[in-house]
């Protein structure tokens, strides 16, 4: 049968999806512009669990755990879950710190860059040029034989490893669910202020959650990769899925009065604009040599793959270092040692570029 979500209009379709979505989402509670931030509410998890204690920020993201989910239940309806991994497990989870680190300098991964930009953040400009040009790099290495190596089919079981782990964050949620202006159930933390205190209905995060992670798997939704695939291949078949994605958040921010255009004073972001832009030049770069923007590595997840739940995992461990040791940007602007982690991150991921390639087999020519 025939794949719709895999057209050139089922690719637009569900960016046009998640982008009114995300814009839905914050109109029903999640915090502005931030209707969907896979870093974030990565974070927010991190918070949750006790990996990090900034009060603001700790929150069970419900719509990370539905990603998961909602992308396993597409591969297997497809007969597409397949366990696989091995290729440099370590090397992909470093990868995902320091794309954590990037990203939450600039406040945000690229899906809130987009929202940002159709929320009315000039901000996100900046984050996007800054996206631009890491992915670029990274396209230069593989250009010249980049590979973090073959992934190996795996046993049934290590597929189901991450999102076994979301689907017992979910109970625990259920479990321990959050008591107004407590900022602890059980084991759980919750913000009773700031960005962790927002939040849309459990039932309606979920919902979105699921849905966008069956049709993104279906589709092979991707933001770094629509950048990566125009930048070396001229084509624009992920890419109008993103731009879907900017016009119909934007739409539906100018129907509810959320666009709200400037600089200063956009909720959740910082106006010191060279390091909005080279924190996403330190993700950008990471996501591309990971191979997938943060959402992409969520839903390939859900298929079984193991290489980017190690990705994922970084990317938690990553939210933890920032804010246990001032990494993480505020709306005050970088954090103490923010600007120094940037600097290490590129330095790290750059080494990783220049010395990660197969080794050449056969004799010589």
């Amino acid at each position: 049968m025939k794949n719709v979500f895999a057209t050139r209009w089922g690719i637009i379709a569900v960016g046009a999806v998640i982008g009114a979505g995300a814009a839905m989402l914050q109109y029903l509670g999640n915090p502005g512009n931030m209707g969907i931030c896979v870093a974030c509410f990565e974070r927010d998890i991190a918070g949750a669990v006790g990996f990090h204690r900034a009060a603001v920020v700790q929150y069970m993201r419900p719509e990370i755990i539905g990603f998961v989910l909602g992308s396993l239940a597409a591969a297997l309806a497809f007969r597409e879950f397949r366990p696989r991994g091995g290729s440099a497990p370590i090397v992909r989870f470093f990868l995902g710190v320091f794309a954590m680190i990037g990203a939450l300098v600039f406040l945000g991964c690229p899906w809130r860059a987009m929202l940002r930009l159709a929320g009315g953040d000039g901000n996100a400009i900046l984050g996007l040029i800054g996206l631009i040009a890491g992915i670029w790099i990274g396209t230069r290495f593989l250009k010249k034989g980049y590979s973090l190596g073959r992934t190996q089919k795996l046993a049934p079981g290590a597929g189901w490893v991450l999102p076994a782990v979301f689907a017992a964050l979910f109970v625990l949620m259920l479990i321990y669910p959050r008591a107004e202006g407590a900022e602890k159930t059980g084991i759980l933390f919750y913000s009773v202020k700031g960005p962790g205190a927002m939040y849309a209905p459990l039932a309606v995060s979920v919902i979105a959650g699921l849905v966008i992670g069956f049709i993104a798997q279906r589709s092979r939704f991707c933001t770094m990769g629509a950048f990566r695939d125009l930048i070396l291949f001229k084509q624009v078949h992920l890419f109008s899925g993103v731009v879907a994605l900017v016009i119909s958040a934007g739409l539906v921010n100018l129907i509810l009065g959320q666009f709200q255009p400037g600089f200063a004073g956009q909720p959740v972001a910082h106006t010191q604009h060279v390091w909005n832009a080279m924190g996403m030049v330190l993700a950008g770069l990471a996501f591309a040599l990971a191979g997938g923007c943060p959402g992409r590595q969520l839903f390939l997840s859900g298929e079984g793959d193991g290489d980017a739940a190690i990705f994922v995992l970084g990317m938690i461990v990553g939210a933890a270092v920032s804010h246990n040791f001032g990494l993480a940007s505020s709306p005050a602007g970088v954090g103490p040692h923010g600007i120094a982690a940037v600097v290490i991150g590129l330095a790290v991921c750059l080494v990783i570029g220049f010395t990660m390639k197969q080794p050449q087999t056969g004799g010589a020519r």
